[in-house]
Order: C-alpha cells, then structure tokens, then sequence
C-alpha cells in the first residue's frame, strides 16, 4: 500500500472524486453519429425517392464512416413509413425520405396516425421535378384526345397513383376536375407498382415520376401526354406540358425532402443538413439527378418548413375544389 501525505492523498481524492464531475457533461452528450443511422422511405426499391434516400445515406456514410441502412416501407399513401419515423426517438438515428405526398395525406384521410406539420423536425428541402402523365399505348395519344375520351366515356376510365392522397392521386384529381371530366381513381401502394399495372394495360393512364417512367416511354411501353411543371422540363425537352398540350394553366410539381422526428436537437439537424446538402450540391449528384429533371433546392431547415406550411395550404384549396373529402 502507497503511503503519501495528508496534503497529496487530498490531492489525489479531489482529482478521484472531482473527474466525474469534469467529464460528465461530455458523457452525457454522446457525440453524433456513433452508430447506424436509418432512413425510412414511404416507397418500394426502385424510383426517384429510393434513389435520393440511398445517394443522402451514401454521403453520409462516406462522410461520417458509420453504417447507414435505407428501409423501403411502402404502404398506406406514404402513411406506414411517416408514422415509424414520428414515433421513433429524436436522436437522429430515424430519418424520413418522403415526398409531396406526405402533406397531403391528412387531405384525404380522416384519422391520421401523427400530425404532419408537428411531429417532424425538417432537415432539408431535397430536390423540386415535374411528374409525367403517361398512358397505356392503347390510349389516345394526346392530352386533347384523353380528356374527349373521359367525357365521351364518365367514370369508365382508370387512372393509377401511388396511393390515396398522393401526389399523382391530387394531380390527377387536379386535372379531371380542370379538364371537367370524371375518371375512376386505383390506388397502389407506391409508384413502382402502379407503373407495372400501367404498363400491363389494367389501367388506362396516370402520373408517374420522371425517372420511373421515362425508360418505359423510351422503350415504347407507355406513351407520355405531357409534364407537370408549367413549361417543358429540360430532361425531356420533346414531350410537352398538360398546359401546353391542351389544359392551360395546369401545374404539378413534386417534391421530396428529408425530415427527423419532432424534439431531434437542433444541433443534430443542422449536422444532417450539412452534410446532405454538401452531397446534393456535388456536381456529379447535380448531374446524376437531372437524368429525370429534378432541380437540386437543398434549402435551409426553416425554409423547408416554412414551404411544407404553404403547400399544406395549397393543396388542402385543391382538395376542396376538386371535391376531395377525408374518407
């Protein structure tokens, strides 16, 4: 046994007993990320959204070194993966990948799960694109002929979407109620397999995303009506708009960004935003997302918010005048 004097072993007791008090504001506060993170996406593998989840979760993983999985969740209009990542812990191990779709979900369904506005802290306003309306080859081959056909033909036509209260759903919704036709809705459970039905003819037309539908476009299996956006998009500069291609004033654009849940500390979010912005604004990711005509945004967490509160509005004006009720 050591034996020091009374000054020295004081010494020694307030370095024993004082380090705890030193270092425990640094351990109670792990630093971020230690571990594997998870994105959750509110669709099947394949599209626009599985391909921005698995690009931000590549960045990070490169960045940071740590494991990062992509759950594709599909199911329920977006619904299914929105309310796992609600009700998971905001330490900024759960994030959600989503699109448009997510602030109009409470447009058409009743009892929601979560509250899309309170329950999720934004990250990132990802990238801005047009969809495509795309038809079975059977169909008539213009806008001018589709809407002639629904009105020669009410409620007789099938149109497809992503889900009850998606954006193809609401685009779709949008364009009937312009058009002053009536078409029967088929919901899916995310794009990819509305796509697949498309293609095999049990449905007549729908709006798709860019990059899901364009190969098939190009390979001959389904014919392109028009774009969303209000001009022609630059990644397919031959197929004209729905308002260029005969219902003026029509537009659509969808959006996907990267949200955490509620109470994620603010420190953590800004750590997420700056890395996936670091990776959205690389020329090669720039470049590699323009192949279906999405403009990079990567926007600050409160100018995402504050775009997810005016969409809400916007789309809840369309809703109503399209006749959309929550079921």
């Amino acid at each position: 046994m050591l034996i020091t004097s009374p000054r020295l072993y004081w010494v020694e007791a307030f370095m024993l007993t004082g380090l705890p008090l030193l270092t425990s504001p640094a351990s109670a506060q792990e630093p971020y990320p230690i571990r594997t993170i998870r994105i959750v996406l509110p669709v099947a593998a394949g599209g626009g959204t599985d391909q921005l989840a698995r690009i931000i979760g590549q960045g990070y993983n490169e960045r940071w070194g740590r494991p990062v999985v992509v759950e594709n969740r599909p199911g329920a209009g977006t619904i299914i993966a929105s309310d796992i990542v609600a009700k998971s812990k905001p330490d900024g191990y759960t994030l959600l990948v989503t699109t448009s779709t997510h602030i109009m979900n409470p447009l058409v369904n009743k009892k929601m799960p979560y509250d899309t506005l309170r329950d999720f802290a934004p990250i990132t306003q990802a990238l801005s694109l047009p969809s495509l309306l795309v038809a079975h080859p059977s169909v008539p081959r213009t806008v001018r002929e589709v809407i002639a056909l629904a009105k020669a033909r009410p409620g007789e036509i099938l149109y497809s979407s992503a889900g009850r209260g998606s954006n193809p759903h609401l685009g779709m919704a949008l364009f009937t109620h312009m058009a002053g036709v009536r078409m029967t809705h088929v919901p899916y459970k995310s794009g990819p397999p509305a796509v697949i039905d498309l293609i095999a003819g049990h449905v007549a037309c729908g709006i798709s995303g860019m990059s899901s539908s364009i190969p098939h476009v190009r390979a001959g299996r389904l014919r392109a009506l028009g774009v969303t956006s209000s001009k022609r998009s630059p990644a397919a500069p031959d197929i004209p708009s729905i308002s260029e291609a005969g219902l003026p004033g029509y537009e659509a654009m969808q959006w996907y960004g990267l949200l955490a849940p509620a109470a994620t500390p603010r420190d953590i979010i800004a750590l997420l935003h700056k890395e996936a912005v670091a990776v959205l604004r690389t020329p090669t990711t720039a470049e590699r997302l323009a192949a279906d005509g999405s403009e990079v945004v990567a926007s600050t967490p409160e100018t995402y918010g504050e775009f997810i509160r005016a969409e809400s509005v916007k789309w809840a004006q369309v809703a109503k005048t399209a006749g959309l009720v929550p079921e």
